[in-house]
């Protein structure tokens, strides 16, 4: 050994372990260990349809389980004890049989409920799926873009995002916005940027008979689907979907435009709501549905707080920093959207709702 490395030998710490924070700090660690396992065996529940034949239906064994959904049983025995480790499930020791509770079963398997989340577990499969692309990100600063990301990340979303937006939409958020609901109902002219798949652009179209929604995205196979979405659900000649950039989507004189859960993705969200300022009409508004994000850095510590943070990581500030200079990240605080949006020229913005998961901000001239 050298001189110097002697030296430093000599000059590092010596730890000073206390024992029962050491053991709390490895059972988290355990836990997560069990998250990150069981959120593939998630998606794959529901890939294979495995909680759809468990939902509402009593009591059954790893080998019915197997035989409704055409599975190997041994691979669903394995399977099962994970869920019910994780709560998912219960399990009776005297039948040897498994129980999806109602409560789960709706969270897992009815698409129209507000509680429905499995779509979380498609987009948690898709983001992981970039890792080695996001560690390179981590050593050379550069981005990834959302349309590079795995298919599965797309339906996902929609799946993931269509609950909330049912279940808040038309209850909670267009209310809070002045004047909104009161044009909408006369005959409304609206922007849905960063639309994706539709699904916000579809329930307004289909609450607001009288009005024109317009959805622009630059991801051309979304703006097919919402397309496809929009003639399913029979309003396809008051909805238009276009692929355009949030900085250059055409019209003006919208009464309204909308971001829902994207402004933090943009590379150039001044550039955005500079377009949406010259686009809208005198006493229009822009609604930016955002995630929740604490005021200060410590306020995201919490398991909201924790979600966001690891998909601005895997997928939205990646976006960002691919497509433009300005990353704000899915835990943007109220600060900084309000200084994006006073940079393009808006005299107001303001929190006008929220819920646990999500801000409602207006922005007016």
């Amino acid at each position: 050994m050298n001189n110097s490395s002697q030296a430093a030998s000599a000059e590092a710490p010596t730890p000073t372990i206390d024992s029962q924070r050491m053991e709390a700090f490895l059972g988290k660690v355990v836990t997560d260990f069990g998250a990150a396992f069981s959120a593939p065996l998630c998606y794959i529940g529901d890939k294979l349809g495995l909680y759809k034949a468990m939902a509402f239906a009593g009591p059954l064994s790893h080998e019915e389980v197997a035989q409704r959904t055409q599975t190997d049983a041994r691979y669903v025995r394995e399977w099962l004890i994970n869920q019910a480790a994780g709560g998912y499930m219960t399990y009776d020791p005297q039948s040897k049989k498994y129980t999806l509770p109602d409560e789960q079963a709706t969270a897992l398997t009815v698409e129209d409920s507000p509680y429905y989340v499995v779509g979380g577990f498609q987009i948690v499969s898709a983001m992981n799926k970039a890792l080695e692309r996001i560690t390179e990100g981590f050593q050379t600063g550069k981005g990834m873009l959302w349309g590079e990301h795995h298919h599965s990340l797309f339906q996902g979303t929609e799946r993931f995002f269509k609950p909330s937006y049912i279940g808040n939409l038309l209850q909670n958020w267009l209310p809070a916005v002045e004047g909104a609901e009161e044009k909408l109902q006369k005959g409304a002219k609206v922007a849905d940027i960063g639309a994706g798949h539709g699904i916000s652009t579809l329930i307004m179209a289909k609450a607001f008979p009288n009005s024109h929604f317009y959805g622009f995205d630059n991801h051309q196979p979304s703006v097919e689907r919402a397309n496809q979405i929009a003639q399913q659900e029979g309003v396809g000649n008051r909805v238009e979907f276009q692929v355009a950039s949030a900085q250059q989507f055409p019209g003006s004189d919208y009464d309204l435009i909308a971001y829902f859960d994207c402004l933090h993705d943009m590379g150039d969200p001044v550039g955005a709501l500079t377009r949406a300022y010259e686009a809208l009409t005198q006493d229009g508004s822009v609604m930016v549905i955002e995630p929740m994000a604490g005021r200060k850095t410590e306020e995201n510590f919490n398991p909201v707080g924790r979600v966001y943070s690891g998909a601005s990581v895997l997928c939205c500030t990646p976006n960002a920093i691919a497509s433009g200079p300005y990353a704000l990240g899915t835990v943007a605080s109220d600060s900084a959207l309000q200084e994006v949006a006073t940079k393009a020229g808006f005299k107001s913005f303001t929190r006008v709702a929220e819920t646990p998961f999500n801000r409602v901000f207006q922005g007016k001239k």
